[in-house]
């Protein structure tokens, strides 16, 4: 397999903000002097441990292990050379700003940052600074914490601070991981039961973590205390005070603190969830009602984070100012990864994905945003893969000052995307104020939604993402919604009620103005909705539902427009108004160059004509071997992924997940390169390769 090495890229990024604004006197300054222990005060150039108030500067080639457990609030923590958490006890780092780059000049921008990527992309890996909180395969054990408190620090930017952030250095968060992150429960548990049952071992799961049971009753216009989304939730936090074996019915039991005070559904296919979301790695803001902060991967970063707990962060109404958020990354950041975390109790976002590609978010809960929870921000973003994620409480926000999407008002979906190149799997959106999924993308006077879209070859070209399709939509599912559970490119709700006129008219007009090609549908595989108010919502010619089960909802398919679309493997059971309601023709009449290409075929017999796209998640060294990890995104089933020209076994589904063993000298760097070939014979022109040192560290 030809093994192809990423263009160069040259890229600089301009300060906008300044944390820091003028002090009278200047915080003392404490540089790293050697490598060492934190505590120890000879690692200190100054001879003493850094303090409140300090600015501390980690330097280039040093390598700091934390060991400490301490409620000072350090100032400025930047980190040129490399940060390690201890994994032998507990620690705690409380900070204003936490800064992963090369510049050793002090600096307390907490957005953008000074890093020189042409010198970042030239550093070898093992000399890349980094903040290690746990490494890939080495988390930090489960009997001890790890904790990052992030503070406000007097003289900062609000804005832009307090934040924890990456700037071409390498970034990773690991905790100790569980069997399950979210389970469904087994049968219907009634307000006042003081235990759950569920189907499966919930293996790591102990007394004490901190769940949550999603409601299965929705939201009704008016309901709730004022109208307030929030006041009327039915999703409960809890504790857990103990797991029971599997008893005489088959299920486990998950005891709980207090008895539930909502029934929770659950009946065949259609069941409420139980999540955990207890980490022993925290990512918090220490004042929640005050100043809170926010993390962030710039280009040319690296790093994952798996099984880690972010909790009191996103800025509310700040653009940019998200829990977990990779910034136009591109490809840079290619098979990074966010594996079974838990964001609870955002201000804005979960994770936000702006123009960056082929990352993949599997097993996260996310509980109580305000605004969308899992949102891909600004059109470009392709071939992330989004798989067995819970989105539970989604709260209404508002639109945030020069938003990248101009026609977007924020008022809450579990997944937010406006480009559908990309792969959602097994997930599951529960108890969200406006839509379980969206699909949202419009042309406006500040907004083109023709963009420049990486192709499979490597080149940059022109496409229209309000067609793009789906590289994979399947096993999908939202219930307990109050209006959508998923509304593909339809009307955005009018605040007072809706003007059937005038948005029959622009639905139809919007889904002239920009087709689907013959071929390229949007194909939607076995999707669930229930509990809600309209369960899907069409916007767009050519879209093929195969596999759809609706239940207990006012209507399965609402105002949609039915043109060039095709159905099949469609239930419903306990409707309240219509399977199908009002549906729609946008008048378009194909002409006949556009159905001799096939204009009137049938959807289901297109066939996929594009590569898939692989990624490698994880290279973890087992002595003198090399266990590669990773996931495939296509639209077509997988015939075989090649590793270092090996053949990789798959693990999950159709290569969905795969691992490949590799033999690799322990004193010795390897190159490692995958990429898969589907059922079509479409081979993937440019595989995905890492370089694995000799020390275990991969980019």
């Amino acid at each position: 397999m030809q093994i192809p090495r990423f263009p160069h890229f040259v890229f600089t990024l301009a300060l906008v903000a300044s944390c820091s604004s003028a002090w009278s006197a200047e915080p003392p300054l404490v540089r790293s002097a050697r490598s060492g222990a934190w505590s120890a005060k000879e690692t200190w150039d100054l001879g003493r441990v850094p303090k409140a108030g300090d600015r501390v500067v980690v330097r280039g080639g040093h390598h700091v292990e934390y060991d400490v457990v301490s409620e000072e609030v350090i100032r400025l923590v930047q980190i040129a050379g490399t940060l390690e958490f201890a994994r032998d006890r507990n620690t705690r780092m409380d900070a204003g700003l936490i800064t992963v780059t090369s510049s050793e000049e002090p600096s307390e921008d907490g957005f953008d940052c000074h890093a020189t990527m042409t010198a970042m992309k030239d550093m070898p890996e093992s000399a890349r600074p980094a903040l290690l909180v746990g490494r890939p395969g080495l988390p930090i054990p489960a009997e001890f914490s790890a904790v990052i408190r992030l503070h406000y620090v007097e003289g900062m930017d609000k804005v832009s601070c307090p934040a924890v952030v990456c700037c071409g250095g390498r970034m990773e968060f690991h905790g100790q991981p569980l069997q399950h992150t979210w389970l469904k429960i087994r049968q219907t548990a009634d307000g006042g039961a003081s235990s759950v049952y569920v189907d499966e071992w919930a293996g790591g799961w102990k007394q004490g973590d901190h769940v949550i049971v999603t409601s299965t009753r929705r939201q009704r216009d008016g309901r709730g205390v004022g109208g307030d989304f929030l006041a009327g939730a039915q999703t409960e936090e809890r504790r857990i005070t103990g797991l029971s074996a599997k008893d005489f019915t088959g299920g486990y039991a998950v005891r709980l603190d207090r008895p539930l005070a909502f029934s929770h559904f659950a009946e065949g296919n259609f069941r409420a969830e139980i999540a955990n979301l207890t980490r022993n790695v925290v990512v918090e803001s220490a004042d929640p009602d005050g100043v809170r902060g926010h993390t962030m991967y710039h280009r040319n970063s690296a790093g994952s984070i798996s099984y880690a707990e972010f909790r009191h962060l996103g800025k509310r109404d700040e653009k940019g100012r998200y829990s977990i958020h990779f910034h136009l990354a591109g490809e840079t950041m290619r098979g990074s990864s966010v594996i079974g975390a838990s964001i609870w109790d955002s201000h804005n976002r979960w994770i936000t994905i702006h123009g960056t590609d082929a990352l993949v978010v599997r097993d996260v809960v996310g509980y109580k945003s305000v605004g969308h929870g899992f949102f891909l921000e600004s059109g470009t973003e392709i071939n992330n893969i989004l798989d067995h994620n819970l989105a539970a409480l989604v709260l209404p926000g508002k639109p945030q000052k020069e938003q990248e999407v101009p026609f977007d008002p924020n008022r809450g979906a579990g997944f937010w995307w406006a480009n559908s190149q990309n792969s959602f799997t097994r997930n599951v959106a529960a108890e969200c104020a406006e839509y379980g999924y969206r699909f949202d993308v419009k042309k406006t006077k500040d907004y083109d939604p023709v963009r420049q879209i990486r192709q499979p070859d490597g080149t940059l070209a022109a496409k229209d993402v309000r067609v793009l399709p789906f590289v994979r939509f399947e096993d999908n599912e939202a219930h307990t919604m109050k209006f959508f559970c998923l509304n593909l490119r339809g009307v955005t709700r009018p605040d007072r009620g809706l003007d059937f006129y005038s948005q029959n008219e622009s639905l139809a007009r919007e889904a002239v103005e920009a087709m689907p090609e013959p071929g390229h549908p949007f194909w939607i595989r076995n999707f669930r909705g229930w509990e809600a108010n309209w369960a899907t919502h069409l916007g767009t010619t050519g879209v093929f539902i195969d596999g759809l089960d609706v239940f207990r909802s006012d209507v399965a398919i609402w105002r949609s427009i039915m043109d060039g679309s095709g159905f099949r493997r469609m239930t419903t059971k306990d409707m309240r108004v219509n399977d199908i309601h009002n549906p729609m023709s946008s008048g378009y009449v194909p002409t006949k160059e556009q159905a001799d290409k096939g204009a009137f075929r049938g959807l289901s017999s297109f066939k996929d004509d594009m590569p898939p796209t692989t990624v490698i998640t994880s290279a973890i060294r087992e002595g003198n071997l090399v266990r590669v990890r990773g996931s495939v995104a296509d639209t077509s089933d997988i015939k075989r992924v090649l590793v270092n020209g090996r053949d990789a076994a798959s693990t999950r589904g159709s290569f969905a997940e795969w691992e490949a063993v590799l033999e690799a000298p322990s004193g010795a760097a390897i190159d490692v390169g995958a990429g898969a070939e589907d059922v079509h014979g479409h081979v993937e022109p440019r595989p995905h390769v890492i370089h694995v040192e000799a020390s275990g560290i991969s980019s």
